[in-house]
């Protein structure tokens, strides 16, 4: 009798961000790319000399040996958060150069001046606290997906927004405790910089952002609405950080549920909803032929 094919290994996900000096981040980027093709590794780090961030999977030696190497090099607190993916969540790995490992716009201190971390099993406390303010810090398609019941959601449409926005609400802010939240930590770290900058005293954020919420937290006790945004093929995850149910829409970016997708707009691949009306029939067709290509296995 023929044995049964083994099943295949669950990919590990590892999202990972520390804020230290990088002396030499061209040096740090190409010992990256090594590593990462060596162990077959995919995913998108950002290296700056301000630290290093992103989102990376493999299997379980090769995020080991990411770990081990980063450790190496120093990085001995990063915030690290691990899930599993069923199949490869991202096509290849990158190692990208930038000013910042996230991009705020303004020059913050996070490895100086940061708001006050607070805990999952501490969190909710403050979402039912009247005299605490709590600011979803995420892009308006990410909060689209799901966010913390009574959040202020800032409806912006990047990180780089969030200046402005702060700026036009300093006035309903002055005064109060303000709590902050993100996908994974690493946008509050320069938020709640920004907001201690800006004179405010009493700045909180979430440790470990969403998915350490989703990780810790039961569902019976959560005040977590939806699901969570995540940057690579799964689109979005649910509580214990499995996979959600969402579709991701190639043309615009925006994760699309069930009801979205039986949409007469949705074309997979081509257009949603949200995005139908924007874009021409010439770049519709261009669409098209990039999907026919994808599910032909061309690229």
């Amino acid at each position: 009798m023929s044995q049964a094919a083994p099943v295949p290994a669950p990919f590990v996900v590892a999202a990972l961000y520390q804020f230290r000096e990088v002396a030499d981040p061209a040096a740090l980027r190409d010992r990256l790319l090594e590593l990462g093709r060596a162990h077959d590794l995919c995913g998108t780090l950002i290296v700056a000399s301000e630290g290093l961030n992103g989102t990376v999977a493999g299997q379980r030696e090769g995020i080991t040996a990411l770990r081990a190497f980063l450790h190496g090099e120093g990085f001995t607190r990063l915030e690290d958060k691990e899930s599993t993916a069923a199949v490869r969540p991202f096509r290849r790995f990158k190692v990208r150069l930038k000013a910042e490992i996230v991009t705020l716009g303004v020059p913050v201190s996070p490895r100086e001046q940061v708001g006050t971390y607070v805990g999952s099993a501490e969190w909710n406390a403050l979402l039912d606290d009247p005299d605490t303010v709590v600011i979803d810090t995420r892009n308006r398609y990410e909060v689209r997906a799901g966010t913390f019941q009574g959040a202020v959601n800032p409806q912006i449409d990047s990180f780089r927004e969030f200046p402005a926005w702060l700026d036009a609400h300093v006035d309903d802010l002055a005064g109060k405790r303000v709590a902050m939240f993100c996908t994974g930590g690493i946008r509050c770290e320069k938020s709640t910089s920004l907001l201690l900058q800006r004179g405010f005293t009493d700045v909180l954020h979430l440790r470990g952002g969403i998915l350490r919420y989703l990780e810790d937290v039961p569902q019976e006790q959560t005040r977590w609405d939806g699901e969570c945004f995540v940057f690579d093929g799964r689109v979005t995850v649910g509580h214990g950080l499995a996979q959600g149910g969402a579709v991701m829409c190639h043309s615009c970016g925006w994760p699309l549920d069930e009801h979205e997708r039986q949409h007469p707009a949705y074309e997979e691949g081509v257009s949603c909803p949200h995005c139908a009306g924007q874009t021409t029939d010439a770049q519709k067709a261009a669409f098209r032929e990039r999907q026919r290509q994808f599910d032909a296995g061309q690229i």
